[in-house]
């Protein structure tokens, strides 16, 4: 094993093991999938005078950040899972 990942565990087929399940890498990859148009919304709305359209997109975006927050907690607290 290289050092890089000797703390590693690898599982029979010889994928990585990691402590996530695929809810959460869900919650992480599409939270950030999110964060890009909520953003660009949020840009747009400022460029527009659009202060509605602001507010709701920094809305999206935070209950975004905070589920994604949540998502790599659960992700370092549990002990099973594979990530797919």
């Amino acid at each position: 094993m290289s050092e890089n990942n000797q703390w590693e565990e690898r599982s029979k087929s010889g994928r990585p093991m990691v402590p996530a399940t695929p809810r959460d890498v869900v919650h992480i990859r599409a939270g950030s999938f999110v964060l890009v148009f909520a953003f660009a919304l949020a840009v747009l709305g400022v460029i527009a005078k659009a202060p509605v359209l602001t507010a709701i997109a920094i809305l999206v975006g935070v209950v975004t950040v905070v589920d994604i927050v949540l998502a790599v907690r659960r992700q370092k607290d549990s002990d099973v899972g594979e990530a797919g």
